[in-house]
C-alpha cells in the first residue's frame, strides 16, 4: 500500500489534491471518481483507496486500472479489487485475461484470477495460456503467470494444457511442477 501511495504522491508533485483525497471520506472519494478535469493520479487514488475499504464504488475504475497499459497501475488495481469482494471482479477478470486483444496488459489479472480462486479462473487461466503455446508467443511472461496459476489452483483438468506447456522452455517450469498425488487433484 505505501509503495502505491508513494508512486501517486510522486504523480501528484506539489498538487494539494493530493492530501486532500488522503484525507477524504468515502463518498468525497466516490464523487471524485465522477468529477471533470481530474488527473489519471488522483482517479486511482480514489478508487485505490474505495477498493480497499470494500466500497464497490470503485469497482469499475478499478477495472479500467487493471487494463492500464502501466503495470504498476495493473497492479494497485488487482490488489485493490482483490481487497474488495465483488462478485463482478472474476468475470472481469477473466475478460481482460481472455481478450486477445489485450494479451500485453493480461499479467496482473491472471494473477488476480489465481488470487481469487473463483469459478471463472481456471477456465480463463487455461484458456489464455493455450492461445499462448504457440512456437513465437512474445507474452512468455502471462503464459507463465497461466502455468503458475493452474498449479497453485491444483485443477486436474488442467493437465493437458499444462503437459503442453512443457515443450516450452519459459514455461516448462511452472509445468512440471503439476504432479498428480493419486487422488485426481493436481498439486504444484
Amino acid at each position: 500500500m505505501n509503495d502505491v501511495l508513494e508512486r501517486l504522491r510522486g504523480e501528484a508533485g506539489q498538487s494539494p489534491r493530493y492530501e486532500e483525497l488522503i484525507a477524504a471520506d468515502p463518498d468525497a472519494l466516490a464523487a471524485s471518481l465522477t468529477s471533470a478535469g481530474l488527473p489519471l493520479w488522483a482517479r486511482e487514488l480514489a478508487a485505490y483507496r474505495l477498493g480497499l475499504a470494500g466500497d464497490r464504488r470503485a469497482f469499475e475504475p478499478l477495472v479500467l486500472l487493471l487494463n492500464h497499459r502501466d503495470p504498476p497501475r495493473c497492479e494497485a488495481a488487482a490488489a485493490a479489487l482483490a481487497t474488495l469482494g465483488d462478485p463482478r471482479t472474476a468475470r472481469a477478470a477473466a475478460a481482460l485475461a481472455t481478450n486477445t486483444l489485450r494479451t500485453a496488459y493480461a499479467l496482473q489479472p491472471v494473477r488476480l484470477l489465481t488470487a481469487l480462486r473463483a469459478p471463472e479462473s481456471a477456465p480463463a487461466l487455461m484458456a489464455t495460456l493455450s492461445r499462448l503455446l504457440s512456437p513465437h508467443e512474445p507474452y512468455w511472461r502471462v503464459a507463465l503467470a497461466c502455468v503458475e496459476g493452474l498449479g497453485t489452483l491444483a485443477v486436474p483438468r488442467a493437465r493437458e494444457v499444462l503437459t503442453r506447456a512443457q515443450s516450452h522452455p519459459r514455461r516448462a517450469g511452472g509445468a512440471a511442477s503439476f504432479q498428480d498425488d493419486g487422488r485426481g487433484t493436481g498439486r504444484a
